[in-house]
């Protein structure tokens, strides 16, 4: 399948400095293809390792519905920003992934998904062995495998 190029390259990320914001940043925007054709976008958190993302999720709703209807999907984050010493504008750095989804059935994979998930925003492992107990049956997870990656920087003067 064949993407768009980016249409302002001189403001293009490297794949390592797309990756260092996968990695880093805990949350992004999920788009699917939602009901009656409408785009469905969601803030969710990630996990992001050996070029894969992963999400976890409840196993019912719209966008279950949706993913099991299209595995199609992008994915946008973008870090904090910073500003340039005696600017007023915000630079900000940007990914956007586009890939296919695939529901994970494996259980033990999902809940070790579910446990690096949980790492990225706490290290309290007996609340993490906790959570996952109270919680785990319930849990689905799927990924995100990409096939196109595009990153920039943006100032917003």
């Amino acid at each position: 399948m064949e993407f768009r190029e980016m249409a302002r390259k001189k403001q293009a990320l490297s794949k390592e400095e797309c990756e260092e914001i996968l990695i880093n940043e805990p949350r992004g925007v999920l788009a699917v293809c939602g009901d009656n054709g409408y785009p469905y976008a969601l803030p969710i958190n990630h996990y992001y390792e050996d070029g894969v993302l992963y999400f976890h999720s409840g196993n019912s709703g719209h966008k279950i519905d949706a993913i099991k209807a299209c595995s199609k999907a992008s994915f946008c984050v973008y870090d904090k920003g910073c500003r340039n010493p005696g600017d007023w504008a915000l630079n900000i750095k940007s990914v956007i992934v586009f890939g296919k989804i695939e529901i994970i059935e494996n259980k033990t994979e999902a809940l070790d998904i579910c446990v690096k998930l949980s790492r990225k925003f706490t290290n309290d492992e007996e609340y993490i062995n906790k959570e996952i107990e109270r919680s785990g049956a319930g849990v689905l997870c799927f990924k995100l495998i990409p096939e196109h990656m595009t990153g920039k920087l943006v100032n917003e003067s």
